[in-house]
């Protein structure tokens, strides 16, 4: 790769610093390859990139000063977006060169692959994505070389016009006057607009990649503009690791929780509620499970539960900052010559509850809960299934408490945190760390203050953390907590903020030992989050095969001949006196088709009655899970099984 710059005339020593420590001492202009090659000829070849004091680089990079570098191999996690950038270059190379007089827009890597913004007259099918697959392997095979061109802008922009890209010129056009231009080659011919870094040759991306899907899109996202096609890819390091990505996509196909929420009937959407869910018999008794659970975990845990009102006067949101920040979020109605909004949270209301009496320092914390309903507008293109909605219920809790105590405090919602998810299936989780984003309220001093604090607690309570800077609260640091599913996938559930702001805005305060009046520290918190949202998960969690515990149905009473129907509505009166789950099924269908259809369904536990088990007063049981094994039972024992299988995790 050559770069379009100036080396220095007198080359000078510079020190650079390994991942190891070792320190090595170089004369200015020497590249990560050059490096590379001084290490060991197998690092050499591996090398893809290099780091430059914590920036991605190419290997021809010139280093001119002092530094610590490192050496990119596809051992590196950064080596999957440098060979996803890389494949969409050469998908859109490819396309070029199969379909003349396409124009190429835009093309970054993205999570799990790529994609790439084509305009095209005749549109792009499924049966195109092989011969452009067969292209890309074909550019790998030829192992064309890369390198790197600094142009001058205005020569950039007629250079793009005069080859017919005209959306490429568009883009120059927009960069600053005097500004240079980062330009890709791959291979002699095929050049775009890109500020890399980039890999040296087509050959390092490898052939672990695939063409996903086409989809429509607009020029710099504005319907407005010019609709383009975008090609999605998926690229990997190896075969393997494609493998497994292509099998958690027809798992995540298989439990995709829309798909079981309708063959469950546990809820459905329509357009007359957008964003909204109906929820049926059997998903309100899942929703009920999860809320009865974790109302008793909460109260055991000294949570004081409230319930707010949904319409609250703007004047409160003004107070809040919620009005400022948030306002484009929220639905709102005018009634009396006032305007009131739709809660699209419930912390300010319960800063009312805290402020409706006086509080002594020896009643903090005060922990409250509600399971709140909340409204919030999104935008129709990011709704998904009940993952992403516009009316939702939070777990939702503030913690009012003394400066003293948001250590304790932290520590003992984190436990909480983890033995609630260890419960639901998920045995581990990670913690992020968000800091002030740009869009806040609160001084910075205050923001120093309430980011040290929390800081400060979650390292006391033992948690590492990763930094996920500019993502706090528009009040608050928080902690973000990432469950991993069954199928690898990450989901954000659980946070906790530390609030400075809104005590201070809604003018909340204690007495303190000392008979003076002091601000409390708010800590909002919440564990599941939404529970659509979390029931989603859970649903795909578990592809719809609940524990018992949780199952909307434990128990379907299938009887084999009209004879057992009495003893069938018998048994299922009698578990429902024991609260346990019981569904009935007396069609006239074969014991086979019903138990296939159960099983299959997600019923945990199926009690198969015939003639001989209605005259012995017995039950045949069957376990999802465990094929054709069935047991005999008495009704009694029968009983104290589903209760063994179905107690609630001891809270």
């Amino acid at each position: 790769m050559t770069v379009g710059s100036t080396q220095q005339s007198t080359q000078k020593n510079i020190d650079v610093t390994l991942p190891d420590g070792t320190v090595k001492n170089f004369l200015t202009g020497v590249t990560g390859a050059e490096i590379a090659a001084t290490i060991g000829a197998g690092l050499a070849k591996a090398a893809l990139a290099v780091k430059i004091d914590g920036e991605l680089k190419d290997l021809d990079e010139p280093i001119n000063a002092s530094a610590h570098i490192s050496i990119i191999t596809r051992k590196n996690e950064e080596a999957l977006e440098l060979i996803r950038h890389d494949a969409a270059h050469i998908m859109a190379m490819a396309v070029q060169e199969l379909y003349p007089g396409t124009q190429v827009t835009i093309g970054p890597a993205i999570e799990n692959g790529f994609y790439y913004d084509f305009y095209r007259e005749e549109p792009f099918s499924t049966d195109d994505f092989e011969k452009i697959e067969a292209k890309m392997r074909e550019i790998v095979a030829r192992d064309v070389p890369t390198r790197r061109e600094i142009w001058d802008r205005d020569e950039a922009i007629t250079h793009f016009k005069n080859i017919g890209e005209t959306f490429k010129a568009e883009l120059i056009e927009a960069i600053p006057q005097g500004e240079r231009i980062s330009v890709y080659y791959h291979g002699d011919s095929w050049h775009d607009l890109c500020r890399g870094p980039h890999l040296m040759s087509s050959g390092k991306i490898g052939t672990a990649f695939k063409i996903m899907k086409v989809a429509g899109a607009y020029w710099r996202g504005d319907s407005n503009n010019t609709q383009l096609q975008r090609l999605y890819g998926t690229a990997w390091r190896d075969e393997k690791e494609l493998k497994e990505y292509l099998h958690r996509l027809e798992e995540a196909e298989r439990r995709d929780h829309r798909k079981i929420g309708r063959e469950m009937k546990l809820f459905h959407q329509q357009e007359e509620a957008a964003g909204m869910v109906f929820w049926h018999p059997k998903g309100t008794t899942l929703w009920q499970t999860l809320e009865s659970y974790m109302r008793r975990v909460q109260i055991k845990n000294g949570y004081k539960e409230i319930r707010t009102p949904q319409l609250v006067d703007r004047k409160l949101w003004e107070a809040s900052g919620h009005w400022e920040k948030f306002s484009e979020h929220m639905y709102t109605c005018e009634s009396e010559e006032r305007t009131f909004a739709l809660k699209p949270m419930n912390c300010p209301c319960h800063v009312q509850i805290f402020n409706a009496d006086l509080k002594s320092y020896r009643q903090l914390p005060l922990r409250m809960a509600e399971f709140g309903s909340c409204h919030r507008y999104e935008p129709s293109g990011s709704l998904h299934g009940i993952m992403r909605v516009r009316n939702f219920t939070q777990d939702d809790g503030h913690i009012f408490c003394t400066e003293d105590q948001v250590t304790a405090e932290t520590k003992s919602f984190c436990e909480l945190l983890a033995k609630v998810y260890r419960d639901l299936g998920f045995e581990s989780f990670r913690v992020k760390f968000s800091d002030r984003p740009e869009k806040r309220a609160g001084a910075d001093e205050v923001w120093d203050k309430a980011e040290t604090a929390l800081k400060t607690a979650v390292e006391e309570a033992g948690y590492d953390y990763e930094y996920n800077p500019g993502e706090g609260a528009f009040y608050g640091p928080k902690l973000e907590f990432v469950l991993r599913d069954a199928i690898g996938r990450d989901w954000q559930c659980g946070t906790l903020q530390v609030d400075f702001v809104l005590p201070e805005r809604l003018d909340a305060n204690y007495i303190a030992e000392d008979g003076s009046k002091k601000r409390p520290v708010m800590l909002h918190r919440a564990i599941l989050g939404s529970l659509e949202r979390f029931i989603g998960i859970l649903i795909e969690q578990y592809a719809g095969r609940f524990p018992v515990w949780l199952a909307p149905t434990q128990v379907v009473i299938a009887t084999v001949t009209d004879e057992a129907e009495v003893a069938a509505l018998n048994l299922e009166k009698i578990l429902r006196e024991h609260d346990i789950r019981a569904e009935i099924d007396l069609r006239n269908e074969k014991i086979n088709y019903k138990v296939r259809e159960h099983m299959t369904g997600g019923t945990p536990i199926l009690a198969v009655l015939g003639k001989k088990e209605a005259a012995e007063n017995t039950v045949s049981v069957r376990r999802l899970g465990e094929g054709d094994k069935q047991t005999v039972m008495t009704t009694e024992a029968f009983i104290d099984f589903i209760k063994d299988l179905s107690t609630v995790p001891d809270i």
